[in-house]
């Protein structure tokens, strides 16, 4: 050997792919989790909103909501479904129950549709069906129809 030549240092070992890339991997990873439980969340609570708007109790409440001439002099007319109705609603073949509450808008302002209702032989029958304006809390009683 020449004693002008420096001893070869060997090169580092190469790292694997885990050492390379763990910096990005994690993060992404965490991301990816994250937003498959948000969208699992979403689908459940897209779920049972459709549920609760496919009822014949919810589709009745609203058509006659819209029908009234007290209600679209109040709220304006089209008459308009919010999105985050709140209640329940079972029903079992010919019989059932339904509890809900309704946010609806109007061009001239809001209000809320309170349905509580049963169903005997197929057939609905309201005890409660009534919008509550929210501007003035003035109360329509929609159940007499």
């Amino acid at each position: 050997m020449d004693p002008q030549t420096p001893p070869s240092v060997p090169p580092p070992p190469r790292r694997n792919w885990w050492q390379r890339n763990w910096k990005w991997f994690v993060p992404s990873g965490c991301l990816v989790i994250l937003l498959a439980c948000a969208a699992f969340v979403f689908i459940i609570i897209g779920l049972l909103f459709g549920v609760l708007k496919s009822s014949d109790a919810y589709k009745t409440a609203l058509a006659r909501a819209r029908s009234d001439p007290r209600v679209t002099s109040s709220l304006g007319s089209p008459i308009e479904p919010g999105f985050l109705i709140s209640g329940n609603a079972n029903v079992n073949g010919a019989s059932g129950q339904a509890d809900l509450s309704i946010p609806i808008s109007g061009p001239k302002g809001k209000g809320t549709i309170y349905v509580v209702a049963t169903k005997q032989a197929g057939e609905w029958t309201y005890t409660k069906l009534i919008v509550e304006v929210d501007k003035d809390h003035q109360r329509i009683d929609l159940s007499k129809q």
